[in-house]
């Protein structure tokens, strides 16, 4: 394979004074040869660091609900645990919109993708395990931070193994359950029951056996579908969008638990069909 010779640069004056080096990324054009490319694509990247932002900002929300707690003043507590919990479900809509506009934009990059890891850790990792601790796990000593620990270990885990089977693994599933889905189960719980003003204190067993079981399924060998094989630029029949304003309806009529329920549902769905699928292979 030849490869193309790099152009010299010679940096201006204005890009010498710059404190931060240019980002350059290698890669093949459509003849394979070798070529360089110089910076990064800032469409799906503006997506990403707002998923980024999200996750720092229920970190934040979690300390201040920790505070209100500290100072006896549950309600304000309550509100503040609501928004962290929010930050992280608007994390996830985030994360899936900054992978589909860099394919439909064809602007998928290395450096893209390391960006995104690195994001989802923050959004899907440290605040999930963060927001379960402050409302419930950190009245059970160490043995609450070890189960937050379990999950923001699997959750870095999950990642890491994700981007070494990239281009490997069937895109029809996920193996383990994906990150951005188990943050929705420890968020799902602590926005449903702190909105009707439920103490974690009194859960914090239940919270630990939830927390600690989503941190193991993402590192487990369990299958997921990924709904990636839903074509969203082709024609539906009328009643798709109908069942979508529907879907809308439903969730909007109560959020906290509906949003509960339904990643509940599907974090339950990967060990059932491997005990289903376990059982047929028996008979």
């Amino acid at each position: 394979m030849s490869e193309r010779p790099e152009e010299p640069h010679t940096p201006s004056d204005a890009e010498s004074l710059l404190p931060v080096d240019e980002h350059v990324e290698e890669g093949h054009d459509a003849d394979g040869h070798k070529v360089r490319h110089r910076g990064i694509y800032l469409l799906p990247n503006l997506f990403t660091t707002a998923n980024l932002f999200a996750g720092f900002y229920s970190i934040i929300s979690s300390i201040n609900a920790h505070g209100y707690m500290s100072a006896g003043n549950p309600r304000e507590a309550s509100n503040y645990f609501a928004f962290a919990a929010i930050a992280i479900f608007v994390a996830m809509v985030l994360d899936g919109l900054d992978g589909r506009v860099a394919r439909m934009t064809n602007t998928q990059s290395a450096f893209g993708a390391e960006y995104d890891s690195l994001s989802d850790m923050v959004a899907f990792g440290v605040a999930p395990a963060l927001l379960a601790f402050v409302w419930a796990l950190g009245d059970m000593g160490k043995v609450g931070w070890m189960v937050a620990f379990i999950y923001v270990a699997g959750a870095a885990l999950r990642l890491a193994r994700f981007n070494t089977q990239v281009g490997k693994a069937d895109k029809r599933y996920f193996i383990g359950l994906a990150s951005p889905a188990a943050a929705g189960v420890v968020a799902g719980i602590v926005w449903a029951f702190s909105d009707y003003g439920i103490q974690g204190s009194k859960l914090s067993f239940l919270v630990a056996l939830i927390v600690a079981a989503a941190g193991m399924l993402m590192v487990s060998n369990i299958k997921y579908n990924s709904f990636k094989e839903l074509d969203l630029k082709g024609r539906v029949p009328f009643v798709a969008i109908l069942a979508v304003v529907l879907v809308f309806a439903v969730v909007f009529s109560d959020p906290p638990r509906i949003l509960l329920l339904i990643f509940l549902g599907y974090a339950a769905s990967g060990p059932i069909q491997f005990l289903l699928r376990s059982r047929r292979r028996k008979r």
